[in-house]
């Protein structure tokens, strides 16, 4: 695991004194605002637990520093702070295809909601309108996240596992406690930029995350040997320049 995070960080350092490095025209824009939007989640269990992607919010505060145009990319590092409620629902049936029922009548049904403090350093680049205009930007870097709390939500005391012909046998996911508190991966999204004098930057991204790291531990004495996340979130973000470009090299 420290390796694989060292790696992020050292690939973070080598983005940002890639932007950093003036080639093309020079740019000193630094702009801040903030974010939200919808992330679907889910585990990659192995062994492995059926699921459907699990739902919740993320949103934060979202920081931009524009460096330069080289040609026509307009080359950026930008970064977030965000809370989000990740985690996984799984997906309860048997064999053939049919609900698992419990006691109440009611079909099961379990989910974990794990909140998060997530930071992506992300590369930005951008091609089109930088001001009064649109442009269509893509970003791609490492990511952490600091765990906060999780929870379990569940209609049933526990499963019969392997007695009520259920496709999914694998339990122990619901009541193991969270072990590695720090999660990190690589983040890739892509999106559109309305800019307007007076009124900022209106950004609106589709972007996928991939965990590197695992909630569990992962050696041959545990359970699972890999459980890391995957997410694919939705969101819009407003920003406002602070400092401007005032001369050029």
């Amino acid at each position: 695991m420290i390796r694989k995070l060292l790696f992020l960080l050292a690939l973070s350092f080598v983005w940002i004194e890639g932007a950093l490095a003036q080639i093309g025209e020079y740019r000193n824009v630094f702009s801040i605002g903030a974010s939200a939007g919808y992330v679907l989640s889910d585990v990659g269990f192995d062994p492995t637990v059926s699921q459907s992607y699990h739902g919740g919010v993320i949103g934060g505060v979202a920081l931009r520093y524009t460096c330069e145009k080289y040609f026509k990319t307009i080359c950026s590092v930008y970064a977030e702070v965000n809370y989000a409620s990740i985690g996984w629902k799984q997906d309860i049936s048997k064999i053939d295809g049919s609900p698992v029922v419990n006691a109440n009548g009611k079909n099961e049904s379990f989910t974990r909601n794990i909140n998060y403090i997530q930071i992506p350093l992300l590369a930005h680049l951008a091609w089109g309108k930088e001001q009064d205009g649109i442009n269509f930007f893509v970003q791609a870097g490492p990511q952490i996240g600091i765990y906060l709390s999780d929870s379990a939500e569940k209609n049933y005391d526990t499963p019969n596992l392997g007695e009520d012909g259920r496709a999914n046998t694998i339990g122990a996911q619901e009541t193991m406690p969270i072990e590695n508190k720090l999660d990190y991966g690589i983040a890739a999204g892509l999106g559109l930029e309305y800019s307007k004098s007076r009124l900022g930057h209106f950004l609106l991204e589709a972007r996928y995350y991939y965990g590197l790291g695992d909630i569990y531990g992962n050696s041959k004495r545990d359970f699972f040997g890999k459980s890391n996340f995957n997410n694919i979130v939705i969101k819009a973000a407003w920003m406002f320049d602070v400092t401007k470009t005032k001369n050029s090299k």
